[in-house]
């Protein structure tokens, strides 16, 4: 028997912003137990979207960039052996590796490199600057696409901490001489 669908609420207006803070009709919402209870109930829609979904009804919020925020880093073990877990703003804990894999992205406000980790399907988190700069503390030579790059070990992978090149347009057969 298949389940019945969830009730589309619409848009509410309820926002996650860039830094992490979670607002409700402009305003902040000061009590981490409800932003910790929205999260838990925060998928992503296979058309990028965000939603609140409750076992009766669903309604999409807005998220600036990522859902969540890494604001602290544990380490434990070293070179092949260390693991590396990382706390979002809403206490949930991710070991980086392969289940929750680290990536940089290329800002295009060109404030550098913006490196975020998997938490959920869907959902990541922003890591907070303070943090990246203990991971490039953590920085060792690993194997990279096209050769090495520094970055971390953890939990048996290689996590690149380099930023990717920008992406260059793809070639749009425009005459040289069109281009003056």
């Amino acid at each position: 028997m298949t389940p019945p669908a969830l009730a589309i609420c619409g848009d509410i207006d309820l926002r996650i912003a860039a830094d992490g803070t979670w607002y409700y009709h402009g305003s902040p919402i000061g009590r981490k137990e409800l932003v910790r209870l929205f999260a838990r109930v925060l998928p992503r829609g296979a058309d990028g979207s965000f939603w609140l979904a409750t076992p009766a009804e669903k309604t999409r919020i807005r998220v600036e960039d990522a859902p969540f925020l890494g604001v602290e880093l544990a380490q434990q073990g070293a070179g092949t052996n260390q693991i590396l877990r990382l706390r979002t703003n809403v206490d949930d804990w991710v070991v980086i590796g392969p289940d929750h894999p680290l990536r940089i992205a290329c800002d295009p406000g060109g404030d550098g490199p913006k490196p975020y980790v998997a938490v959920r399907p869907g959902l990541d988190a922003l890591i907070a600057r303070p943090v990246y700069y203990e991971l490039a503390g953590l920085a060792v030579k690993g194997p990279a696409a096209g050769g090495t790059a520094m970055g971390v070990r953890s939990a048996g992978a290689f996590s690149s901490l380099e930023q990717p090149a920008p992406r260059i347009a793809p070639d749009l057969n425009i005459p040289e001489h069109d281009l003056s």
